[in-house]
């Protein structure tokens, strides 16, 4: 799974490398900062370098998504690293500074942004230009490749149609050459005969390899969703039909494909060469989340306890995307994220940044947030406003093929049972 440039190849920092928290497959400038300064406003103490605005705009939309009003602060931040263009890179150390040439930005951090600053409200100027960049680097098949140029991909094309979808855009009337994003990503759907899984990429041959995190984005991006969907209707994942399929039968495919991949040890693993197989607690949130969107609750029922009995010490040490990811779980699957197994999830997340404005009923904001507070009417009136890791990376693109990374990541490991 993966869009390369260059073969030199350098290793994310070691926390990463044993948690395999979500990060975006290629998630850096060329030129990343020598020194970890996280920035005020930004949620996590890890290397901002690879995922800064990936797991802010995590972050910021699992607090919207269980009712919790982020730090204005935190918010700022993440539009605060927008290109001119519209476009987000994975970070910018330097924000004053304007995006030139060298800034590698790319379709997923773009993308995540663009739904969590949807979600948030009184942003509209910043999702629409967003969007229009977006569309604006669209491949000819109608998907996208992480960066801009590069080869269509599940990952990247599905976490578009969630941007899409949330800014209030119709993904399939988004046209390049007479394609939309579904056409390009119902090419990556393999036949039942072969497990009807999703792709990320065709390989140098063009044969396509079923793997489960493509997978997990792909049911998503099949039926418009973005990451933090909620249960569907109750529906059998059932494999059927021969040639294309529709985008909705590539979604239950898909289901089919995850289903069967969790039923015996209700989670997924992780296979890296040279490495011992262990469990792959990212994707299999990310499975759960897939599962329970196509075919309601209780499709994911055995994967979700597995993940309320095992995930507490990665989500602690991965931090807010981790975190993150466990609450768009249960919130696909109608659990309880302040009572995760014994975690609760919403506090350990508000815990790794700025103490959000208000966390259910009551406010909880440090001194000097007023200052830095919009005003509340606007926040208030979404969408009315005008305002604006076993993991490695390829130097030039960053390829990651990581353990247990969001499926929503290009740049991963071609093949996973």
């Amino acid at each position: 799974m993966n869009v390369r440039r260059s073969a030199a190849v350098l290793t994310a920092t070691a926390a990463t490398a044993l948690i395999g928290a979500a990060t975006p497959a290629v998630a850096a400038s060329p030129s990343p900062s020598p020194t970890a300064v996280i920035p005020a406003g930004l949620y996590g103490t890890a290397d901002p370098t690879y995922d800064g605005v990936w797991r802010q705009s995590l972050a910021l939309l699992a607090q919207d998504t269980v009712g919790v009003r982020p730090a204005d602060q935190a918010v700022k931040w993440l539009t605060g690293q927008q290109c001119a263009t519209g476009a987000f890179a994975a970070f910018r150390a330097d924000p004053a500074k304007p995006c030139d040439a060298k800034l590698m930005v790319d379709s997923n951090s773009t993308a995540a942004a663009v739904q969590a600053l949807a979600a948030l409200g009184g942003q509209r100027a910043a999702t629409d230009k967003a969007v229009g960049w977006l569309k604006s680097v669209q491949n000819a098949d109608g998907g996208w490749g992480y960066a801009p140029g590069g080869a269509s991909d599940a990952n990247s094309t599905s976490v578009v149609i969630g941007a899409l979808t949330a800014a209030g855009a119709k993904p399939d009337q988004v046209l390049k050459g007479g394609k939309s994003p579904y056409d390009a990503l119902v090419e990556l759907a393999l036949p039942c005969d072969a497990g009807g899984a999703f792709a990320y990429q065709p390989d140098k041959q063009g044969k396509l390899a079923a793997n489960a995190d493509a997978t997990a984005a792909g049911v998503l991006g099949a039926l418009g969703l973005g990451l933090a969907p909620e249960a569907g209707k109750k529906a059998d994942a059932v494999c059927a039909g021969t040639g294309s399929p529709t985008p909705q039968q590539a979604a239950a495919n898909g289901a089919a494909y995850l289903a069967k991949a969790v039923a015996k040890d209700s989670h997924l693993m992780s296979v890296l060469p040279g490495a011992e197989n262990q469990p792959d607690y990212g994707n299999t949130a990310d499975a759960v989340v897939a599962l329970a969107a196509q075919g309601g609750a209780e499709q994911a029922e055995k994967p979700l306890g597995w993940l309320e009995k095992n995930a507490g010490a990665w989500a602690k040490q991965g931090g807010p995307a981790a975190y993150a990811q466990l609450i768009f779980a249960a919130h696909a699957t109608g659990s309880d994220p302040r009572a995760f197994g014994g975690t609760d999830l919403v506090a350990a997340l508000n815990a790794t940044g700025p103490t959000p404005q208000a966390s259910g009923e009551a406010a909880t904001e440090k001194p000097g947030d007023e200052d830095t507070r919009d005003d509340k009417d606007e926040k208030d009136n979404k969408g009315d406003s005008d305002d604006g890791f076993g993991v490695w990376w390829t130097v030039g693109v960053f390829l990651v093929a990581g353990i247990g990374i969001g499926f929503l990541i290009s740049g991963r490991r071609k093949q996973q049972p």
